[in-house]
């Protein structure tokens, strides 16, 4: 359960009142390990879910899959990403299962409309079901299949625990954020694979070494450099249209890396100034996390534009109907 001792970090208001209130915790550390801001439980475990996706993209670069196959950045990307199901998204997944050589069919992944609302009303009135392609996560296990084809692991049942792509997944985490994963912090994700619950400071610390490279050895470095460079050049693959993740990143113009998990999660890095951060709404309400992700940006960034903009997008008008504004999503305490 969430702590009650978290603070507000996101209102709603109507009018000249507040209408609802989330709350939260959300951490901020430098290349050294060191928080530079944090507010609320930081150290209670929770499930990182989808925000983590460019750790786990790891092996794809470190065992040399991603070369074999020719990838390019609009592939990498989407091999981190939960994306909307557009065509195009579709389009990046495929071809890296057919530069690999693997049919569709071996993603186990599952199968869902798109996220999309105008790509799902695209299939619909084409009268097409939708494919375990168009799933959010097809890019990172198209991701992973690639990877288990260069080192000639089964592709059968990869998603389960005790693969050898999981095991090379739970070793990358480890080291990467410091904190433990195994049976007893492990559940399992939407897209079927193992999940583990830790902090928020060991995810921020991750995502501080993804972005300066600081405490990896040399060639894992360059690999994270290699994704999240990759993830900021081509943020409508991490993502997709009208979304958060893409907004963000697409503004910073290679400033900033920020990635959504299911259930309120955020984790993102300002490579410039080797910070990592993650955060979490307790009722893992997304609108409130997009703005704690805003908000607590444009607080870590320099006065500066993207400062500006970032406290800019971290608050969302409130409309009725017609689209007059009569409120907003606006960060508060801490990130206001």
């Amino acid at each position: 359960m969430a702590s009650v001792d978290n603070p507000v970090l996101v209102e709603v208001t109507r009018g000249e009142r507040v209408e609802s209130l989330h709350r939260g915790a959300f951490v901020a550390v430098d290349a050294d390990g060191t928080v530079v801001m944090m507010a609320g439980d930081v150290d209670r475990p929770i499930f990182p879910r989808s925000a983590i996706k460019l750790i786990q993209a790891l092996p794809l670069i470190e065992t040399g899959a991603a070369d074999d196959c020719g990838l390019g950045d609009s592939e990498l990307a989407i091999t981190g990403a939960s994306h909307s199901g557009e065509p195009g998204h579709v389009e990046a997944a495929s071809s890296i299962l057919t530069k690999a050589g693997i049919a569709p069919a071996a993603l186990e992944c599952g199968c869902h409309w798109p996220m999309g609302e105008d790509a799902a009303r695209r299939l619909f009135c084409e009268g097409v079901q939708p494919n375990v392609l168009h799933n959010n996560c097809s890019g990172k296990h198209a991701g992973f299949l690639c990877t288990c084809g260069k080192q000639g692991w089964p592709t059968e049942n990869y998603v389960q625990p005790d693969h050898p792509m999981q095991a090379a997944i739970r070793d990358v985490m480890t080291e990467v954020t410091g904190a433990a994963h195994g049976p007893d912090n492990m559940a399992i994700d939407g897209c079927s694979i193992p999940t583990y619950a830790i902090g928020l400071t060991a995810m921020a610390r991750g995502m501080a070494k993804m972005a300066s490279g600081h405490g990896l050895e040399p060639q894992r470095a360059g690999a994270a450099a290699r994704l999240m460079k990759a993830a900021m050049a081509e943020p409508w693959y991490v993502a997709g249209t009208d979304r958060a993740c893409t907004a963000m990143m697409k503004a910073a113009a290679g400033r900033l890396y920020a990635k959504t998990g299911a259930e309120g999660v955020y984790c993102g890095a300002i490579p410039e100034l080797g910070i990592g951060f993650a955060l979490k709404c307790d009722d893992g309400t997304t609108r409130a996390a997009e703005a704690m992700a805003a908000g607590l940006v444009a607080k870590l960034l320099p006065s500066d534009w993207l400062a500006d903009e970032m406290a800019t997008m971290a608050r969302t008008p409130i409309k009725t109907r017609i689209g007059a504004v009569v409120g907003d999503v606006r960060p508060t305490g801490p990130l206001g």
